[in-house]
């Protein structure tokens, strides 16, 4: 996505947001591309693990179990 100055100022935390979540962010200024906003590796956001758990209420015995329409690749 790009930006112009005055709209990077104004929505600053919403294009680092976006930025985080790996969109490309280009600064324009006078409708040419200036500068990308880039996240630096250390600042990307850590993987919460677990955050569904209880999530799933019920789960088939043979879910895990081959589909009975790829028992000809077996």
């Amino acid at each position: 996505m790009q930006v112009n100055v005055h709209q990077a100022k104004s929505q600053l935390s919403r294009l680092i947001e976006r930025a985080l979540a790996g969109e490309e962010v280009i600064i324009a200024r006078n409708n040419e591309p200036t500068v990308r906003l880039e996240v630096i590796y250390e600042a990307r956001r850590k993987r919460n693990l677990g955050t569904l758990k209880g999530f799933v209420k019920y789960m088939a015995e043979d879910f895990d179990e081959p589909l009975d329409d790829f028992k000809d690749y077996s």
